[in-house]
């Protein structure tokens, strides 16, 4: 069997499109590693593969954990060979605090995009804490403005949820909608079909560095910052973990680490 069975074994299974997309990322890369089937390459072979993706190529924490987790799975499915893998996942996460960007900068960031296409992606993703996937796959009909709500289906873990639709971005989707007449999907490529993921890269750190502002600065920058500015203006802590699509209520406590309002009003005892 090749990767087309891998995959179509994954989606009868139900695996989302993304988790299939990065586990058939994780085979291609290690088959172009060995310049040979997987069904040739050995467990010590593997290892020597994983010292040389951690240590020579330093992938972070849970890109080496997707590794592992894709080619044991492939092993698995396509093989049906069981492999050892689990003991190179790495123990601990790094507790790294999210980039969280200010009300102030989204609002910099949004007024240096003069495309309304452009503008209204960036726009979405933050003022609904999405992930770039489910930009991505967001199609019109998800957009419900008699219920002023946006339907997210098959997110991560294939769960669907529901977000409030924000009345301004509802006025500027509308502009959008109308100069540029999408078919299927919310936001489509210049040649029809859905937008990419890299592109929005682009057009993100493009408009962050009109607007002048030195962070690293992703998709998921903008789902922080959403998460974060709702936790300063009060919501309750499981409210946004529903918006988030969070599976645990630990996830979501990161952000009452980064919380300004909650932290600036901690009085240091030096003060006293």
């Amino acid at each position: 069997m090749s990767i087309p069975d891998f995959v179509k074994i994954l989606e009868v299974k139900r695996y989302s499109k993304n988790t299939i997309s990065s586990y058939v990322m994780v085979v291609q890369m290690a088959q172009q590693y060995f310049n040979k089937s997987l069904n040739k390459v050995d467990e010590t072979e593997l290892h020597k593969y994983f010292y040389h993706m951690v240590h020579t190529k330093k992938v972070s924490y849970s890109y080496q954990k997707q590794i592992a987790m894709g080619l044991k799975l492939y092993y698995k499915e396509v093989f049906n060979t069981s492999i050892n893998l689990e003991f190179l996942f790495p123990k601990r996460k790094p507790e790294k605090l999210p980039v969280i960007l200010s009300k102030k900068d989204i609002e910099k960031i949004i007024g240096k995009v003069t495309n309304i296409k452009h503008k209204s992606m960036i726009a979405l993703v933050y003022s609904a804490g999405l992930r770039i996937g489910e930009l991505i796959d967001l199609k019109i009909s998800d957009i419900d403005s008699s219920r002023m709500i946006i339907h997210i289906k098959f997110a991560k873990g294939n769960k669907d949820r529901i977000i409030p639709l924000s009345e301004k971005l509802l006025v500027m989707l509308r502009v959008y909608y109308k100069e540029y007449t999408p078919k299927e999907y919310m936001f489509e490529g210049q040649k029809g079909g859905k937008y990419t993921t890299s592109s929005f890269g682009k057009l993100l750190k493009r408009a962050a560095q009109k607007a002048k502002i030195n962070k690293n600065i992703t998709a998921h920058t903008l789902r922080h910052s959403y998460a974060t500015h709702l936790l300063e203006k009060g919501i309750d802590i499981r409210v946004i973990q529903k918006l988030l699509g969070h599976n645990s209520i630990k996830t979501t406590m990161i952000y009452t680490q980064v919380t300004t309002s909650i932290l600036l009003n901690v009085k240091s005892p030096f003060d006293d």
